[in-house]
């Protein structure tokens, strides 16, 4: 595929997948079934059905949960990249009860807001893979999980 048609594929992604609304049928439609999924702040995961299970709890604890893009897409070769910020207020159940040293109750109504950057493996037009640098450490202090001082 070309290199316009990659970022394409990984606009939508960020529109239907990171944005709000959000549309979970566009996993199915544009994730390979055993894609590799990464950030930092979470536990490495693989396959259609844990990125639904993980978007469905994100989502759930913050409802108003949106990120958008802040930069231009980069592609090259298979590769997209993409810069992003977002957040969302958590009014709903436990969040982050994957992190090693902690968790949040839930509906702390505490309020995230952090940016990042995206590497997208597209092959096929499907997305193989999605690793991201997050500013974790900014999130958890948000939420309380770690001190800010």
């Amino acid at each position: 595929m070309s290199l316009e048609e990659n970022k394409a594929i990984v606009g939508r992604w960020f529109t239907e997948f990171w944005a709000n609304p959000w549309n979970p049928a566009v996993i199915d439609e544009l994730a390979h079934p055993d894609i590799r999924f990464e950030y930092s702040l979470h536990k490495p995961m693989r396959g259609r059905d844990e990125v639904r299970a993980f978007a469905t709890n994100f989502r759930t604890a913050f409802p108003d949960l949106n990120f958008w893009g802040t930069a231009d897409l980069i592609a090259e070769g298979d590769y997209v990249v993409g810069q992003w910020e977002g957040g969302g207020t958590h009014t709903g159940p436990i969040a982050f009860d994957d992190v090693p040293i902690g968790s949040v109750p839930a509906a702390s109504g505490k309020t995230l807001r952090f940016t990042g950057t995206t590497v997208l493996k597209v092959v096929d037009g499907l997305i193989v893979e999605e690793v991201g640098l997050d500013d974790g450490v900014k999130v958890l202090q948000q939420l309380g999980i770690i001190p800010t001082e």
